[in-house]
């Protein structure tokens, strides 16, 4: 059983404050990886998940998309960190939560790329301007977030 999994025992749906972060991953052509998800309906997403106990925000970036797509990741760059009343979440199962969500961007990543099936139905790579209309809303404003300002180039 896992770190919310033993919360949930002691304190039902009632809501909480989670922590997790996701990752904004490039491939060579600029565009973004995306997982469509068995949960919630299908709907599309950033790899990522929440934190265990004793992890970094960066060390669950890492962790979540291992699990999630079998890639390893290089150099992580910080996008933002999401809070607030528009990250609440009721889940179908009726756990409410609140999330801190620090979302991270790279293009350094090695592996073959495998979607983990229990989470994951697949995985694919998308253009900016042709991502899907089921995609999590919180994730389309950091994606959208990120189209919107100038970072420094990710290989210098």
């Amino acid at each position: 059983m896992g770190y919310i999994e033993e919360i949930r025992e002691v304190v039902g749906t009632r809501p909480l404050i989670l922590v997790g972060s996701v990752v904004i991953i490039l491939n060579e052509k600029k565009q973004v990886l995306l997982q469509q998800r068995r949960f919630p309906n299908g709907s599309w997403g950033l790899p990522g998940g929440l934190m265990e106990l004793a992890e970094s925000t960066e060390e669950t970036a890492r962790r979540e998309v291992k699990e999630e797509t079998n890639l390893t990741l290089g150099k992580l760059n910080l996008l933002n960190v999401y809070s607030g009343a528009d990250q609440y979440i009721k889940a179908e199962n009726g756990d409410e939560f609140y999330v801190v969500t620090t979302a991270y961007f790279t293009d350094d990543y090695d592996g073959e790329m495998e979607a983990e099936h229990s989470e994951s139905i697949q995985l694919k790579f998308y253009h900016f301007d042709e991502l899907p209309d089921t995609m999590v809303r919180s994730h389309q404003r950091m994606v959208y977030d990120f189209e919107q300002h100038e970072y420094i180039p990710m290989d210098e």
